[in-house]
């Protein structure tokens, strides 16, 4: 079940909502749990276990770093929590990865390759492996309070509204608003038109550029315009899938009381790479930041370890997208810009590069960096950087300009447009000032009017066009 499925449009949402309501406050908690089992049943019901399991291991390993007699003992709580979380992960995401790295060394050494298990990763495990991992470490160093109750934290384990991708939450974050939440028909009415802008994000701009992006990264020798107007569909595409996903799960939060932390602050507005992760899945970066980069060191200890501190946590950020040597190198790859970066002042400026050329720059950087994040291999990625170099002749052939849908070009417009709008925005004049704005009224109907003929363009959408799930699902 995905949020842009007609099942949880019109069935599954409206009888969460209308539940969730109905019932008393204090079996809030349990209502969510009991929602968000069923929404990730909905996939596969066996691996639900894992996720409560590892759910009441944090649960029980920040419990043991609290109580537990000795300081010794209170240690290996935590390393054995955070460890069974990493475990978790490391089997499901890395073992097929890691095993396939042996047998192709144990091929080439003439004993045979080894036979590798087809393991199926559950969605979302990337995003609760770190949520767990973060509440047992901020329960043990006290950053953050315990849960008071078993039923909150496994609500927020399974917090179905971003479990299977993001933002990334912190229990600490949210750890008040368990207790007490505002439930006002204002803010239901904001959740709702937040969602319906995530909504039309993923289905009217994100889907409708996915068969261009995809059709052209299907082709092994892509001309100069093939290869870039790949990287620049791409692009478009996974930032209004992830976005849309993110503002959905943002809106959902919002109809129950919650406040989710932003994830997206217009990251195709960065005029350095540096700026680009301030940015870009913003609840990621400051969990690499707090949980990664700062235990390794951070700035401390002098600018070679800076520098590698910063290349190590990105390339290790990479790795978590994916067991691929695609996504370590693409994390090496902004971990090596961001260390550049600073070498040339980035920590004391906005921008190390000519005000001229950061923006176009920047951009042309993390086209680049999406091409590996996107290639199924590294050899696929080096062959769409041959194209678009020129290796392959610079104009699109015509049978591909025959398969670009109208459509599918106008939408990649209007996603290029809304991604570059903030640049254009000023601080109004004096004269503009004086004149009168809309009352607050007429701004609230607009809006509402906005929405619903946003929500009525989105369903008939739906109802044309098969299930599309949201690309960070894999990841």
């Amino acid at each position: 079940m995905v949020f842009s499925s007609p099942i949880f449009l019109f069935g599954f949402l409206p009888c969460f909502l209308a539940a969730y309501y109905l019932v008393p406050g204090r079996w809030r908690s349990w209502l969510i749990l009991l929602a968000s089992a069923l929404f990730y049943a909905w996939w596969r019901a066996d691996v639900l276990l894992i996720v409560l399991a590892m759910g009441l291991a944090s649960y029980a390993a920040a419990h043991g770093a609290l109580r537990l007699p000795t300081e010794r003992t209170r240690r290996w709580a935590v390393r054995l929590g955070v460890g069974f979380n990493l475990a978790v992960l490391g089997w499901f995401k890395y073992a097929m990865f890691v095993g396939g790295i042996v047998s192709d060394g144990t091929e080439r050494a003439g004993l045979g390759a080894l036979s590798v298990p087809d393991i199926i990763l559950p969605i979302g495990l990337s995003f609760l492996t770190f949520q767990s991992i973060s509440y047992i470490v901020d329960v043990a160093r006290g950053d953050a309070p315990p849960a008071r109750r078993l039923s909150d934290f496994m609500a927020f384990t399974t917090l179905f509204p971003q479990l299977i991708a993001g933002p990334v939450l912190r229990y600490k974050d949210i750890a008040a608003q368990f207790d007490e939440r505002d439930h006002s028909v204002a803010r239901v009415v904001a959740g709702l038109k937040r969602f319906i802008a995530g909504l039309a994000m993923k289905l009217l701009i994100a889907d409708s550029v996915a068969p261009l992006a995809d059709r052209l990264f299907a082709l092994s020798h892509p001309t100069a315009a093939e290869a870039w107007l790949a990287a620049l569909a791409y692009s478009i595409q996974l930032f209004f899938d992830f976005a849309g996903y993110s503002a959905m799960a943002i809106g959902l939060g919002l109809m129950i009381g919650f406040r989710f932390v932003e994830n997206f602050d217009a990251p195709y507005t960065a005029r350095s790479i540096t700026e680009f992760w301030r940015r870009w899945h913003i609840s990621l970066s400051r969990w690499l930041r707090d949980y990664l980069y700062v235990p390794l060191g951070g700035n401390r200890g002098g600018a070679p370890r800076t520098y590698r501190n910063l290349i190590l946590t990105m390339g290790l950020g990479g790795l978590w997208h994916g067991a691929n040597w695609t996504f370590l190198l693409w994390g090496l790859w902004h971990g090596g810009l961001m260390a550049l970066e600073r070498a040339l002042g980035a920590k004391h400026r906005p921008t190390v590069w000519p005000r001229a050329l950061a923006w176009p720059l920047t951009m042309v950087l993390v086209m680049i960096g999406w091409v590996m994040f996107r290639a199924e291999t590294v050899g696929h990625a080096f062959a769409v950087y041959g194209g678009m170099a020129g290796r392959n002749q610079w104009a699109m052939r015509p049978e591909m300009l025959t398969l670009t849908k109208p459509s599918e070009l106008t939408f990649l417009m209007l996603g290029l447009v809304l991604c570059a709008a903030p640049l254009m925005r000023r601080p109004p004049s004096r004269q503009r000032a004086r004149l009168p704005l809309p009352s607050a009224r007429l701004r609230h109907v607009a809006s509402g009017v906005g929405a619903t003929a946003l929500l009525g363009l989105c369903a008939l959408v739906v109802q044309a066009r098969t299930d599309a799930p949201f690309l960070y699902f894999q990841f």
